[in-house]
């Protein structure tokens, strides 16, 4: 694998640190500005606004602008809203500024997807943009409970410094190891808005809301199962965190190969074994070693899902996915936060704390309907775009999983962009 992989994966790894470490430096927060905890929260809704505006926002803005420079352009904005975090004044002004981290949140994804897929061979690609991923894992290992102890000793102040910093990390590694990719010339934004609003292109994009909401709607309570439902004590939170990490990692790992394999099958039975997961867990949650056991399970099933959704909106939206591309990660966090609302209901409902995993089954079940009709259709297309050939019409099948256009840089790693 390229070089040039490394330094995506490694402004993953911060992107995904300053996303979720705000979960568990909400008290510290609240109590250094003076507000409560459920008012805090508002933090993490803040982030995920600023990705799901910024995503489609900036890559259009961006749309004309080389890869290389506009990956370097979307990190440096992200430096400035974390250090905009650090230095916050007030509670107002910590609230603009997680919006302005968020923004190149789904930009840097969607461009670095596409960055990744073309510095490889067409039947290593899924393995290249899951590797970029990979960085979004670890970070759920390593980088959000080491910066939230950080947070915890030296305040909260010092985690945003933190990950300032490795946002110029990943800088100068951006700098040096991507190497120039250029633009297609027919490129542009309407090209751009065109593909994006290709049936496929939207049907995956809703497979994405639903099919990932349903791991959310577990996520985003899985420390109260912790304790209120498994009996660990609080200590014990970070380490289950920590498992789920795993889980995602191992999915992750396996996700890029199977996808390059097969696709759709991998699409559908990562939805299909998310859906089991979730059920399962409504039971096993209640045998401390076997939710243990489902939490690493629903980890990597639920990561495992992420690769072929990407991959299935680059290549339906072919030669101009860059826009697709960024738009999944607004629909990955339209996920979580539709997911964490339908999980909360369940439980202001009185429904217990389980009731989250079987919200989630049903999300996600809907979002495996939502693929195998997109899947259906597509056979259709390509059924239809066959006959055609064969009838002696020049015209193409628009159904074929086709890989994404691969363009070599003809510049140095070290080169400009």
């Amino acid at each position: 694998m390229p070089l040039a992989l490394l330094a995506l994966a490694v402004s993953a790894f911060g992107i995904g640190t300053t996303e979720f470490v705000m979960m568990g430096l909400l008290p510290n927060v609240a109590d250094d500005l003076g507000t409560s905890v459920p008012t805090a929260g508002y933090l993490v809704s803040a982030y995920a606004i600023g990705v799901v505006v910024g995503a489609p926002l900036l890559t259009a803005l961006g749309s004309r602008i080389p890869r290389k420079r506009m990956l370097l352009l979307l990190m440096a904005l992200f430096v400035v809203g974390n250090l905009a975090s650090a230095l916050a004044p007030g509670f107002g002004w910590l609230v603009a500024g997680r919006v302005l981290a968020g923004l190149p949140h789904g930009a840097f994804f969607g461009v670095g997807a596409v960055v990744a897929a073309r510095l490889v061979s067409e039947d290593r690609q899924a393995r290249a943009v899951a590797t970029m991923f990979l960085g979004l894992t670890v970070a759920n290992i390593l980088g959000v409970p080491a910066a939230t102890l950080l947070g915890q000793h030296l305040g909260w102040r010092a985690t945003f410094l933190v990950v300032t910093v490795i946002g110029l990390l990943a800088m100068a590694a951006l700098a040096r190891l991507v190497p120039y990719v250029p633009l297609d010339e027919r490129q542009g934004l309407g090209r751009e808005v065109r593909a994006l609003g290709r049936p496929q292109v939207l049907l995956g994009l809703l497979t994405a809301v639903f099919g990932f909401a349903g791991v959310f709607a577990v996520y985003s309570y899985l420390a109260s199962m912790t304790t209120e439902v498994m009996g660990f004590g609080e200590s014990t939170v970070t380490v289950v965190l920590a498992l789920f990490g795993l889980g995602m990692t191992g999915g992750a790992l396996a996700a890029g190969p199977l996808t390059d394999r097969a696709l759709r099958p991998t699409l559908y039975g990562s939805l299909a074994a998310l859906v089991l997961a979730l059920v399962a867990f409504r039971f096993t949650v209640h045998v401390p070693w076997l939710a243990l056991v489902t939490v690493v399970v629903l980890g990597a099933v639920g990561f495992m899902t992420t690769t072929p959704l990407q991959m299935l909106v680059m290549r339906k939206a072919k030669d101009a996915p860059t826009l697709a591309s960024a738009s999944n990660h607004s629909a990955f966090n339209l996920a979580n936060a539709g997911g964490a609302w339908a999980g909360g209901a369940a439980v202001a409902a009185g429904w217990g704390w389980t009731s989250p995993a079987l919200v989630g089954a049903g999300l996600t079940a809907v979002g495996l309907a939502v693929a195998a009709v997109a899947g259906l259709l597509d056979r259709a297309g390509t059924a239809q775009g066959a006959s055609r050939v064969v009838a002696g019409s020049p015209q193409e099948s628009t159904g074929a999983d086709r890989a994404v256009p691969e363009v070599r840089g003809t510049a140095s790693p070290a080169s400009g962009s």
